[in-house]
């Protein structure tokens, strides 16, 4: 199942600074382009951190707390530590949380959703097999998926699972789409064609869900894998699931 990569979806003209842009200059490019992070980079364009509000905030913190007596700051975990250094500085090369987490542009959205979610950040900037910086993609971004037309999401689930997955006829069952969600209706010939048939709708991008209301003539589900095979469903499909 093909699903959109990031360069499909990245924002190529990107908001960036150098390892020693201002402090000031920062939060100003952060509020005119109304973003939450940017990319620092080097003199070549490679990507070397990232400075996000979060970061901008823990100066302001920081600087609060060095204003504490000395014995509530006597024991300061590893986080605090980190936060104090931030209070002095003055550079984006000073704020950036480093090493920063990139995805490549032939990724696909799914993998860099999965990427964020992981590394709990709201952007990725998109590097070239150099690390310079092509792009950067956000949430919204990949969320951009979800905002498909029904008809061209209806039009992938016909052509990449009906036709060149199924080997079944455009026309062999039912695909309505409305607001993201797929409802396969008719009968097929075989219940594991089913299954596929609703399993790989909802791999599409901008599938919301996917409701069955599929009928099948014959029930191979006792069938071992291979047995299946013999009757239609190849083995290289059953292990893409």
């Amino acid at each position: 199942m093909k699903h959109r990569l990031i360069g499909q979806v990245m924002t190529r003209d990107v908001i960036k600074a150098g390892y020693g842009t201002a402090f000031k200059r920062i939060a100003e490019s952060l509020g005119r382009y109304g973003i939450s992070g940017l990319p620092v980079v080097d003199d070549d364009g490679q990507v070397l951190g990232v400075v996000s509000e979060t970061d901008l905030m823990l100066h302001q913190s920081a600087r609060s707390d060095a204003h504490r007596p000395w014995y509530a700051r006597a024991h300061v975990t590893r986080s605090g530590r980190a936060a104090r250094e931030k209070a002095r500085a003055r550079t984006a090369g000073q704020l950036m949380s480093t090493p920063a987490v990139t995805v490549g542009p032939h990724e696909t959205v799914v993998a860099a959703a999965r990427l964020m979610a992981a590394r709990r950040v709201e952007r990725l900037p998109v590097v070239d097999d150099g690390g310079h910086l092509v792009g950067i993609v956000t949430r919204g971004g990949l969320l951009s998926v979800f905002r498909r037309p029904d008809a061209e999401i209806r039009g992938e689930v016909i052509e990449e699972v009906l036709v060149r997955t199924l080997w079944l006829a455009p026309r062999a069952i039912g695909v309505d789409v409305h607001q993201g969600v797929v409802v396969l209706s008719g009968t097929v010939q075989r219940r594991s064609e089913a299954a596929l048939a609703v399993r790989l709708a909802g791999r599409v991008d901008g599938v919301v869900s996917v409701v069955d209301q599929l009928g099948y003539q014959e029930d191979d589900s006792h069938l071992r894998p291979s047995e299946q095979a013999l009757r239609g469903i190849t083995e290289e499909w059953i292990r893409k699931l």
